[in-house]
């Protein structure tokens, strides 16, 4: 098989799309094209061209893989999972999460660490964070030790309620509706009825946290 011309895409891409003299087209990095001193008049062999497009799935699979740790925290098993759910090979996947751990940026410890502050600045409350944890697939193992660095949620019940209630004197309804959020937010039933005890000595709560 011949390689008729390569077209490098336009930036920000980092590949090229390569013209065979069969009519078939195929993208890949740029820096598999180095690698494989590819260029335009090259025969390859049958070997040398699945090697090109091993070399393109592993590439691809890679690239994907820092794009995705980039927008987000990602445990080892929720990117291998998402990695396959958008088209890369098993294989490619599970090598492209090695790659990444091996380059320290991708270690489940830490991003469980990431999720449990990020959970704790926007306000929600254990039982939400522990629900973020599974979610993300991070290990059971090292669930305790994140939600260790949770402090106390007295702070985010009150500002919670503040917002709610904005100083007023809430009627029983308005109640029942702060504390169905607060639950959805995963805060516990005696810090939603410490925190009304806190914005009113006269507010309680008038139904008991089932067992």
């Amino acid at each position: 098989m011949t390689i008729e011309r390569l077209e490098p895409l336009t930036p920000p891409s980092r590949s090229c799309r390569i013209y065979f003299s069969d009519g078939t087209k195929l993208k890949t990095p740029l820096d598999v094209v180095a690698d494989l001193g590819l260029q335009a008049g090259m025969i390859l062999s049958d070997d040398e061209y699945h090697r090109l497009l091993a070399a393109t799935s592993r590439a691809s699979a890679r690239n994907r893989a820092v794009a995705m740790i980039s927008a987000a925290g990602h445990s080892r098993a929720e990117l291998r999972r998402r990695l396959v759910e958008k088209g890369e090979q098993e294989e490619d996947a599970a090598a492209a999460v090695d790659w990444l751990a091996e380059l320290g940026l991708l270690d489940d410890r830490a991003t469980a660490q990431q999720l449990v502050r990020s959970a704790v600045a926007r306000g929600y409350g254990r039982g939400r964070i522990r629900q973020i944890l599974y979610e993300k697939a991070i290990p059971r193992e090292l669930w305790e030790e994140a939600l260790d660095e949770i402090p106390p949620m007295d702070e985010a019940v009150d500002r919670f309620l503040q917002r709610r209630f904005r100083g007023a004197d809430p009627d029983e309804r308005e109640i029942k509706r702060a504390v169905d959020a607060l639950l959805r937010r995963g805060h516990s039933y005696s810090d939603i009825r410490a925190g009304l005890e806190r914005y009113s000595a006269g507010l309680e709560m008038e139904w008991e946290e089932p067992i």
